[in-house]
Parts: C-alpha cells; structure tokens; sequence
C-alpha cells in the first residue's frame, strides 16, 4: 500500500494543483462577469441576461473546487481545538475521525449530488439554455476530490507516511 500511495503521490498532487487553477481561474473570470455586468447596467444602460446565471454557475465551480484543495492541503474541515491538547496518539485518531466525518460528508455529497443533478437535467435555464442539471456538477465533481483527497489522507496517515495531515501542492 505505502508503494502505491508513493507512485500515484505525483497525480494526486496534479490533480489538486488543476483543481486550484480551476478555482483561480473560475474566481478571476466570475470577476470579469460582474464587472461586465456593472458596467453595461449603469454606463451602458443595458444589463446583458447571461451574466449573472454564468456568475452562479462559476461561483459553484470555484467554491467546490477549492474546498477539496482545502482538503487535499490540510487547510479545510478539521478538529483543530482538541488536536492542540490532546497527547500525540491520540492526535492521530482524532485526525482520522476528522477525516472519516469529511469522507461521510463527501460521500453524501456526491450521491445527493447526483440525484438533484438526474432530477433537474430536463429543466433549462432560461439565460443559457443550459440543463438545469449543470448547476449540480461543481457540487459533484468537488465530492469526488474531496473523497480522493480525503481517502489519500487516510491511507497516507495509515501507512505511517510523512505529510498525512497536509501536502503542498507544488512540486
């Protein structure tokens, strides 16, 4: 097990750096939008339908994304209080605890995730013409990573591996 987390290390922490340039990029173009949106309403005189349908969809991308890089860094969901006080063993446990508890959530997550995506996929939204359902995926794929990340922490504190609680994200 400790070989195989060390070979796929590389991937997972690929695929947390493409999350969080998803997320930057998702944030920054959002940014864009809004401004798009401010600027054609009050000097333009004509608030473009799109803008705002767009801006909550990309909000849902960058929010999703970056909580499963907060997961896969260390940074998002934790027992931090009692990990503070408690002796060195018993840090471990109550870590995995926390872990178990975002890997229930995210599991949860993906599966109601899913449902409300399959009920409201032959809905449309109007500004977009896009599938109602599309409003879900962010919410989906972002319990996907989470429960990676979430399993990879798990397996990693179990293996006795170095850097179980956080990863950086940079080679």
């Amino acid at each position: 097990m400790r070989h195989f987390l060390l070979t796929i290390e590389p991937y997972v922490r690929r695929t947390a750096r493409t999350a969080l340039w998803g997320a930057g990029i998702g944030l920054v173009t959002m940014t864009l939008i809004i401004f798009w949106q401010v600027f054609a309403r009050y000097v333009l005189n004509d608030s473009p339908s799109w803008t705002e349908s767009t801006s909550v969809q990309l909000m849902g991308w960058f929010i999703f994304l970056g909580a499963s890089v907060g997961i896969h860094e260390g940074y998002h969901l934790g027992f931090d209080v009692l990990v503070y006080v408690v002796p060195d063993n018993g840090k471990k446990a109550l870590r995995t605890i926390s872990d178990l508890a975002v890997l229930g959530f995210s599991l949860a997550m993906m599966v109601y995730g899913t449902e409300l995506m399959a009920g409201t996929w032959n809905t449309t939204i109007p500004t977009l013409g896009l599938p109602g359902g599309t409003t879900f995926m962010p919410l989906i794929v972002g319990a996907v990573l989470s429960i990676l990340f979430t399993a990879n922490r798990i397996l990693r504190r179990f293996c006795g591996l170095e850097n179980a609680n956080a990863f950086a994200i940079s080679d």
